[in-house]
């Protein structure tokens, strides 16, 4: 008797209808494509203390716009008194329990802070240490030319590093050297203090002052 044709499906034929179906979802290097799901960017770290809405605890510690200490006060009813006043709720102390928020005009005081770290800023001073190279046999001329570079740097508050190099025979009389940096200490000891004092490096003697 002839097998049965169009009325009962195959379990091979089934078999290679499931493996049509599952081809179907490969992509065209024959890899099954897997979806991965979208990932939020990590939130940005906040420049400056948190803010009004910013502010998460449901209480704080509250110092009204006097600068009066109000007390514990619910965080919503706090920036509603803020709003009220047109000025801000600023988180000033998040470390304590519960954290203290003071009400102010929060643009002013971040303006304020940034003029006042300029201000800082200009105000420092980074000490350089500027050379002066100096001969045993230097003449008077030119020590003195030396000496005015000097005190101007001092006054500028560097500190200067005096370096007296011998030459060739000029290491068979050191004491002219040690005259000439005793000297030197001599002359500027009104605005300048020797920080190191002389010592020999190779064929150089080294010695640094400082501003007073």
């Amino acid at each position: 008797m002839p097998p049965e044709s169009g009325c009962r499906s195959h379990p091979a034929l089934a078999r290679t209808g499931v493996i049509l179906q599952n081809t179907r979802l490969a992509n065209n290097t024959g890899e099954v494509t897997i979806r991965r799901p979208n990932r939020a960017p990590a939130p940005a770290a906040k420049d400056g203390p948190r803010t009004n809405d910013e502010i998460r605890n449901l209480e704080i510690q509250l110092i009204d716009q006097t600068g009066a200490n109000v007390g514990v006060t619910e965080t919503a009813a706090a920036i509603k008194m803020a709003m009220d006043a047109g000025m801000d709720l600023v988180e000033i102390s998040p470390n304590t329990n519960p954290p203290v928020c003071k009400i102010m005009d929060y643009g002013k005081f971040k303006f304020q802070s940034q003029k006042k770290a300029a201000e800082a800023r200009k105000k420092q001073k980074v000490v350089e240490i500027k050379e002066i190279k100096l001969r045993p046999m230097i003449d008077d001329h030119d020590y003195n030319v030396k000496m005015k570079a000097m005190q101007r740097f001092f006054e500028e508050g560097d500190k200067v590093k005096v370096t007296l190099r011998y030459r060739g025979r000029e290491m068979a009389h050191q004491e002219i050297g040690t005259k000439l940096l005793d000297k030197v200490k001599t002359d500027t000891a009104s605005f300048a203090k020797v920080e190191q004092d002389a010592k020999f490096e190779g064929r150089q003697v080294v010695m640094v002052l400082a501003p007073k």
